[in-house]
């Protein structure tokens, strides 16, 4: 039985078949309405959890003065994503991807709820924070996995490179509006901005609910072990796609700056907590920028060292931010660091999904999920922790530095990555 746009309603499509040089561009991954409801809701949950991770860390610098919070904050959201990372593959393969992410939303919904009622309470102890933290969590930990798995169940396979440009944009986009917005609103109180967020998170469950396409699998797999661990296994078999998760997971690791903005916000650059939104909101708009031009273009060659580039670029600017004492600078830096991340995230979305079989992406994603989260949620551990023993300054500029160098490496242990020309079904 097919879905919509003839998609197999039991998720079996997928971006089988060589887009060739040729794939379409623009905005034709709109043509199809699940993928319009995907996205709209995305802008809005999105925009939301970003509203709620720039004032949850400013609220409590702002209540304890300790830059070793901002580390336990990364904690808190880290340690439930690495918990259930093998059974969040194994539920997005198996059952239904629309109404898993409408379940991650939810929890995402009565976290904003929780985070209101703790900035109404008035309350100085920060505990209460970091436990709705732990919940906020575990209903992200789903929702990347879920998202990506999706996606190429809601297009043909000549437009997902155009999808994942428009799907990475919606990101990035909201990452512009929603720092800025929840640094802005900060000004009249947290509450609001967790009330804000609330709303947008029920948008989210709204459009999620109203997503025809189907993709509950009905060849159900017994869970085994086994079962659980066939996205590790395929990703240390897959090594150009291990290269590519490793690269980003090591370099992003090393660098850690955006856990430090706040710091950076009051500290150094004293421009408060709107600054610190729109330092965050500089790197997603370099991104947003970058990725509206791919979505003109096709990558069809070199692929691999572009990527690569990106990734020194990424060092740089990282290095660049961290000596940054003028504000305007210190923008332009965090506008570079997310353009050049964009055209690495599109190249390795996109290679990591044409790579991977239907029955098996919810597992795939997740995997490098878990690694997209220990390097952002443990970088900012770790950088929180470096910059309360050292300074904020040394650790940001040292771990550009090191982002240099790592990339090096990755170029002569994955030389497959570094030299792929193309992402198609023959890697």
């Amino acid at each position: 039985m097919n879905g919509v746009n003839g998609v197999p309603a039991d998720g079996g499509a997928s971006p089988q078949q060589d887009p060739g040089p040729a794939a379409k561009k623009g905005a034709v991954a709109f043509r199809h309405r699940d993928f319009r409801l995907l996205i709209f809701g995305k802008l809005f949950t999105s925009l939301s959890l970003h509203m709620v991770m720039v004032v949850i860390a400013y609220q409590i610098y702002d209540l304890t003065g300790d830059p070793l919070n901002l580390a336990y904050i990364g904690l808190a959201i880290f340690v439930p994503g690495l918990g259930f990372a093998l059974v969040t593959g194994y539920v997005v393969d198996r059952f239904d991807r629309r109404l898993v992410l409408a379940g991650c939303y939810l929890v995402m919904l009565i976290s904003a709820v929780l985070f209101t009622l703790f900035a109404l309470s008035g309350t100085k102890e920060v505990w209460p924070a970091f436990m709705i933290l732990v919940f906020y969590g575990s209903g992200r930990a789903f929702y990347m996995p879920c998202t990506n798995a999706l996606l190429p169940n809601l297009v043909p396979v000549e437009e997902f490179p155009n999808a994942v440009a428009w799907n990475t944009s919606a990101s990035k986009l909201s990452q512009i509006c929603g720092p800025a917005i929840g640094g802005f609103i900060y000004l009249a109180g947290p509450e609001v901005a967790y009330g804000s967020a609330a709303v947008g998170f029920s948008v989210g469950i709204l459009t999620a609910a109203m997503i025809r396409t189907r993709s509950q699998r009905k060849d159900e797999e017994p869970v085994s072990l086994g079962t659980l661990l066939a996205g590790v296994r395929y990703v240390w078999g897959k090594k150009v796609v291990l290269g590519a998760i490793s690269l980003d997971l090591f370099v992003v690791l090393a660098a850690g700056a955006t856990a430090l903005l706040p710091v950076y916000a009051k500290d150094i650059l004293d421009v408060g907590a709107l600054g610190a939104g729109l330092l965050r909101s500089a790197v997603a708009a370099g991104a947003v920028v970058t990725l509206l031009l791919l979505t003109q273009v096709a990558l069809t060659r070199d692929v691999g060292r572009i990527m690569f580039a990106c990734v020194f670029i990424f060092g740089g600017a990282t290095t660049v931010f961290g000596m940054s004492t003028w504000f305007a600078l210190s923008l332009a830096a965090m506008a570079v660091l997310g353009a050049a991340d964009a055209i690495s995230v599109v190249i390795r979305q996109t290679l990591i999904q044409v790579a991977t079989p239907d029955r098996m992406r919810g597992r795939v994603s997740a995997v490098n999920a878990v690694f997209i989260s220990t390097s952002n949620e443990i970088g900012e551990v770790r950088a929180g922790f470096v910059a309360a023993w050292i300074g904020a300054v040394p650790t940001v500029v040292i771990g550009g530095i090191l982002s240099v160098l790592i990339a090096g490496l990755c170029w002569k242990l994955f030389p497959e990555l570094a030299n792929l020309q193309r992402v198609d079904r023959s890697i």
